[in-house]
């Protein structure tokens, strides 16, 4: 008798190249994540949830970047908490995020008010090597 236990899998982590590609990328991961946790590629929580990775990964990359260093994304799904934790880390630490104030006209600077607007709570946390931009979304 061949017994198999499965138990889905509900939490990603991947490290991908801190380059626009790669931004792109943890953009694709994240819809094809939750689509295969049971939240459909196009229903309005992986939107959600692949805009949020998108602008944290941008983050990362253009501010973040350190030369021959990759960011991290880890998604994790928290059922108990009815959450989804969306977490980029890079390895810059002595660039700490500001709560940018875009004018009007820039073209640039409203990645965190997006952020801001969309997760029902967000923030940075210190790592050894650099730090952790996470944002967290109701599954419902």
């Amino acid at each position: 008798m061949n017994l198999e236990i499965s138990t889905p899998l509900k939490e990603l982590t991947q490290r991908l190249s801190a380059t626009p590609r790669g931004a792109r990328l943890a953009r694709r991961l994240t819809g094809t994540s939750l689509d295969t946790w049971g939240y459909p590629y196009d229903g309005p929580l992986n939107n959600t949830a692949q805009l949020l990775a998108s602008e944290l990964a941008t983050n990362a990359v253009t501010h973040g970047r350190v030369p021959g260093r990759d960011f991290e994304l880890r998604l994790t799904l928290l059922p108990e908490e009815d959450t989804l934790r969306i977490e980029v880390s890079d390895t810059r630490g002595e660039r700490h995020l500001q709560m940018l104030r875009a004018a009007f006209e820039d073209e640039h600077g409203r990645g965190l008010i997006v952020v801001d607007a969309l997760s029902r709570t967000w923030g940075v946390r210190e790592r050894v090597v650099g730090k952790t931009v996470w944002a967290e979304i109701p599954l419902a």
